[in-house]
């Protein structure tokens, strides 16, 4: 799995601009991003290919909002600490 910077999220999701990512976040249309970084965000690229996939087939807004609500709590599902040694 990958981290994407805003850079190439762009260049995946065809968007030209910064705030043409931030307002679909704002209108719950994409992921927030995930703190990598003090002042950094990334997006996971499995997220930005679930996006993308629902765009491609002809999803809704509303669709596309249910799926980032299940984006959002998977990654709350995440067990990252599973088989490492304490």
């Amino acid at each position: 799995m990958a981290i994407l910077r805003l850079p190439s999220v762009k260049a995946e999701m065809g968007h030209s601009s910064d705030a043409s990512i931030y307002n679909a976040i704002r209108d719950g249309l994409f992921p927030v991003g995930v703190q990598i970084g003090q002042r950094a965000r990334g997006w996971p690229d499995y997220e930005v290919t679930a996006i993308n996939t629902a765009r491609i087939a002809g999803k809704s807004d509303d669709e596309i909002r249910d799926l980032v609500k299940l984006l959002h709590s998977k990654r709350m599902a995440l067990d990252i600490f599973k088989g490492v040694p304490v």
